[in-house]
């Protein structure tokens, strides 16, 4: 750990989490919100790509200025570059060359490719789409060219009948939600959905509903899944590898959903125990 090699990516993985914080935050909300993860999304590559060709200089000085306030070597970077597995070979480059292009530059494209290949144009399109439904400042993006699109990105949702009808419930939802003062001051997607349920208008705006729908299931499924594959490893551990699968689902169900079961006194829960057989004792 106090080696030069070991400070430089730490420091250099600190900065990287550092600027995707705030998307990966973002995106892993129940409900997230979209206009501001579709905005992220451009923002943490635009400061991923600036990083890396600006900032190597003054990542160095502060790289340097740590080792330097801890003791620690500070390699000298117009030395040649030794491998420390094959010492004796000569490498041909310099220190300053290894650590910046095969090491600070690698890093940092492995995030942007990573970046591309997961939130890529028709990802971002996706995401742009369905802010468009957000009710978010009295429906301020929403966008009927936007909201059709979303449609076509789902074509086993949506037939070309529905497709072409879509435009025009569009037109009359829009007009019917903006004059109705229930629908102002919506704080999300959600609120939408539920609203529309209480209010029947769901039943008049079949196809606007289903999108609703699409638009909150798609962030919450792949969030959730994640969640579980993580709460798996700690569930289901080496001690526990032969747990039942009801025994599994339920324990995951109480691991993952943790902050509603805070709300769940003991004394309710026992007593909801109690009530279900006559048992020998009382807990």
């Amino acid at each position: 750990m106090k080696k030069y090699e070991f400070v430089f990516y730490f420091h250099l993985m600190m900065h990287i989490l550092a600027i995707t914080k705030s998307l990966s935050q973002g995106l892993q909300r129940k409900e997230p919100d979209l206009v501001n993860v579709a905005s992220l999304v451009s923002t943490t590559k635009r400061l991923l790509q600036k990083f890396r060709s600006e900032s190597f200089n003054k990542f160095f000085e502060l790289v340097n200025s740590f080792c330097d306030q801890y003791e620690l070597e500070v390699v000298n970077m117009d030395d040649e570059y030794i491998n420390p597995k094959r010492p004796r070979q000569k490498t041909g480059i310099t220190n300053r060359h290894y650590y910046e292009y095969e090491c600070f530059n690698t890093v940092i494209d492995l995030q942007i490719q990573e970046f591309e290949n997961r939130l890529n144009e028709v990802t971002f399109d996706l995401l742009v789409c369905m802010s468009s439904l957000s009710p978010c400042g009295n429906f301020s993006l929403f966008s009927i060219p936007k909201i059709q699109r979303l449609a076509e990105i789902y074509p086993n949702d949506f037939d070309e009948n529905e497709k072409r009808r879509l435009s025009i419930e569009l037109e009359s939802y829009i007009d019917n939600v903006e004059a109705d003062t229930r629908f102002a001051n919506l704080n999300g997607s959600s609120s939408l959905v539920q609203l529309m349920v209480e209010t029947k208008k769901h039943l008049s705006f079949k196809l606007v509903y289903r999108l609703l729908k699409l638009a909150l299931v798609l962030p919450v499924a792949t969030t959730t899944i994640e969640r579980c594959f993580s709460g798996m490893k700690f569930v289901k551990s080496d001690l526990l590898n032969r747990m039942g699968d009801e025994n599994l689902s339920d324990s995951l169900i109480c691991y993952i959903e943790k902050d509603l079961l805070r709300n769940v006194s003991v004394y309710g829960a026992m007593t909801r125990f109690q009530k279900i057989k006559t048992r020998r004792e009382r807990f």
